[in-house]
């Protein structure tokens, strides 16, 4: 859910560090500067000197509520106290820029990843009383609506498949991606027979791209799209582009097993980010919206 950019002003990096210098109450003076891959909505750098390092997102200045509302949704993980997440230090913009300072984790692809599984599942206990959240967000760079509802199919039909259709349409997809959209949502209610979900908190966006180990091979997520919502809508993407490891699924079912629905749930979940992928990166994701559209309506009868 990456789209390249560059913005126009030079980086504000004194800016940054007078920011940080006031927050930790310490003089942060940058002496090296590291360019890091891995995204395409931000630009993404290490800024360091002898004593601190810090992770700096960076992108243009209209982006800043994006920042605010990661902000949020990074502390409303780590309250939950189950997974660690990338502490956030503060957000801003000027000269052109908007920036997010996190704590800089050294990030490693081995790890425990039976520790994730249980660390998800007890993430999702973290309960409210209705879905959605205090704020909207963004799912990659596409707004993210959160207006809190009692009913979840309400809220998935409204708020996630009714929105990216709606958005499909105004970028142009129309025919039949409008019409097998419109016969599914008119059919929602049928995948959720006999099943009552509860609002859990949930990362949003997780994909295999979106969580790591540290140093201690423990596992870090980050980049959420926190909102509270179906724990299966977790689980259905961390399947979307290759699954996660065995002992990933076999630690969370162990600890929170799962509804025999999911199995057709989730199709119904990642629809909404193929639907997103289509939105941001063009046609090349209709045939897969599509497809999984008729195999949805197919178990209507």
């Amino acid at each position: 859910m990456k789209r390249n950019m560059q913005p126009a002003a030079s980086p504000p990096w004194a800016t940054i560090a007078a920011q940080i210098s006031q927050l930790t109450r310490q003089t942060f003076t940058p002496e090296n500067l590291t360019s890091i891959g891995g995204g395409c909505i931000n630009q993404t750098f290490c800024l360091r000197n002898r004593d601190q390092q810090f992770f700096i997102k960076l992108n243009k200045a209209e982006y800043l509520t994006m920042f605010e509302a990661e902000t949020t949704g990074l502390k409303e993980i780590l309250h939950s106290a189950n997974l660690r997440t990338p502490q956030p230090l503060c957000s801003g913009s000027g000269h052109g820029y908007a920036w997010l300072v996190l704590e800089y984790i050294d990030l490693q692809n081995q790890g425990n990843t039976a520790t994730l599984g249980i660390g998800l599942a007890n993430m999702h206990r973290h309960t409210t009383e209705k879905f959605g959240w205090i704020r909207d967000n963004t799912i990659g760079s596409t707004p993210q609506s959160n207006t809190a509802d009692s009913d979840w199919t309400t809220f998935w039909r409204q708020q996630r498949l009714g929105y990216q259709l709606n958005l499909a349409r105004k970028n142009g997809y129309t025919g039949s991606l409008q019409s097998l959209g419109e016969r599914l949502l008119s059919g929602f209610q049928y995948f959720f027979m006999g099943y009552t979900p509860q609002p859990s908190l949930l990362h949003g966006d997780l994909w295999g791209g979106n969580y790591a180990f540290d140093p201690d091979e423990q596992p870090v997520i980050f980049d959420p799209a926190v909102y509270y919502g179906d724990r299966e809508a977790d689980l259905a993407m961390t399947e979307l582009f290759g699954r996660f490891s065995p002992d990933f699924y076999a630690a969370y079912r162990d600890t929170w097993p799962v509804d025999a629905g999911y199995s057709t749930r989730k199709q119904l979940y990642n629809l909404y980010h193929i639907l997103n992928h289509l939105n941001l990166f063009g046609s090349q994701y209709r045939s897969q919206a599509e497809t999984i559209m008729k195999k949805l309506l197919s178990e209507l009868g």
